[in-house]
């Protein structure tokens, strides 16, 4: 009999922090495995199904036996690292929208306006959906009390530079505040994915790095 290719199975089902989705998933392939064990067993000895595992950033991924893929898979209980993420970049979001709000009243070119429309429609449901993350995990309690250390954020006298600024002078600062912000994000959301543990905070930082990757690419061209 043939052997059989691996199954591949995506980044949240063999990784710390694998959903019990994914437990049931591979209990399910066990299953059907030791089934076709017992009707072909001389054919099963050697063969069976392997387990793709993708490494985290920077690492490869890893073939697997079902009983190894079994080993590895846990419940993905939110760590310090996850409530440490959520709690930070609230309070990251939230003084980009005090910049965006500046841009509103304050820019000179509509597509520099545009863009602070943007980055504010898409950052106060993300701040909505972690607030909500911190509520259901009982993480409301948890005070992270080193805000001002996170990359990226602008300082109290750069934040009054900026509303002091008018026209042109207002849009080149803002871009440049914002490029350091959105990069100290994606510095945040590269250390929520290395060294968290919940499969939620994993899909909430993914999608702040896309974002905002993308969004520096827009306030760069802005600037050439």
């Amino acid at each position: 009999m043939a052997t059989e290719a691996p199954v591949l199975f995506d980044r949240q089902t063999i990784r710390p922090g694998a959903t019990v989705i994914a437990v049931a998933v591979l209990a399910s392939m066990l299953a059907l495995s030791s089934c076709d064990a017992e009707e072909e067993p001389s054919s099963r000895k050697t063969t069976g199904q392997g387990v793709v595992a993708p490494g985290k950033p920077g690492e490869e991924a890893r073939t697997l036996t079902a009983d190894e893929a079994r080993k590895e898979t846990v419940a993905d209980t939110p760590n310090s690292a996850d409530f440490r993420y959520v709690q930070r970049m609230i309070h990251h979001h939230e003084q980009a929208l005090v910049m965006t709000e500046l841009a509103e009243r304050h820019a000179a070119s509509a597509s520099v306006r545009r863009l602070a429309a943007r980055i504010s429609a898409g950052q106060r449901p993300e701040i909505e959906a972690m607030r909500g993350w911190l509520k259901d995990n009982d993480g409301e309690e948890r005070a992270a009390h080193d805000h001002a250390a996170m990359p990226g954020m602008a300082t109290e006298a750069q934040l009054a530079r900026l509303g002091a600024a008018r026209g042109k002078a207002f849009d080149e600062l803002f871009l440049s505040l914002m490029i350091t912000h959105h990069q100290g994000a994606i510095t945040m959301a590269t250390e929520a994915l290395t060294d968290g543990n919940n499969v939620r905070v994993e899909e909430m930082a993914t999608d702040v790095a896309a974002q905002q990757a993308a969004e520096i690419d827009r306030m760069r061209a802005l600037r050439a």
